[in-house]
């Protein structure tokens, strides 16, 4: 069972949130909280709040829903930041001119998920989710084909 957090419209660009979300994706929550803890980037703190958040989600349908969740055993299955709108606005430029910058928006998401009772075999479809989700692709032979010929250039007229 996942349980989802989701924050919108976070001031943010989504390629600075994604570097923080690859740091926690596959991690315990405890390991994922300490990570965020103790990160330098601005958008952490953030992030961190998500999480706890979605810890709170999977603790209220243990309580109030009596679903069996066990709250050590929680992981971080999904974690992603997609673009929201972008603001566009004007910097004055030199001689009278005006340049446009935009302003990026992230919509971040995280789903926690219980690990199995051996833990073996779920880290490995979370590490390999996305490599292992699409075979690759057989390649093609190509058939070879005859060079064609050079045909004879025309001859401009005067």
């Amino acid at each position: 069972m996942e349980f989802r957090a989701q924050t919108n419209f976070v001031r943010v660009s989504p390629q600075k949130a994604r570097l923080v979300l690859d740091l926690i994706k596959g991690r315990r929550v405890e390991d994922a909280l300490n990570t965020l803890a103790f990160s330098k980037k601005r958008i952490a703190a953030k992030v961190e709040k998500l999480v706890r958040s979605a810890v709170e989600n999977a603790n209220y349908l243990s309580t109030e829903k009596n679903v069996d969740v066990d709250l050590d055993s929680l992981y971080v299955k999904h974690a992603v930041a997609n673009d929201g709108p972008r603001m566009k606005r004007i910097r004055p430029a030199p001689m009278g001119r005006a340049f446009r910058y935009v302003r990026r928006i992230a919509h971040i998401e995280i789903a926690l998920a219980e690990r199995g009772k051996n833990g073996v075999g779920d880290l490995a479809t979370v590490i390999g989710e996305e490599r292992a989700a699409a075979p690759a692709p057989a390649k093609k032979k190509r058939a070879v084909s005859k060079k064609k010929s050079v045909g004879k250039k025309a001859v401009a007229k005067k």
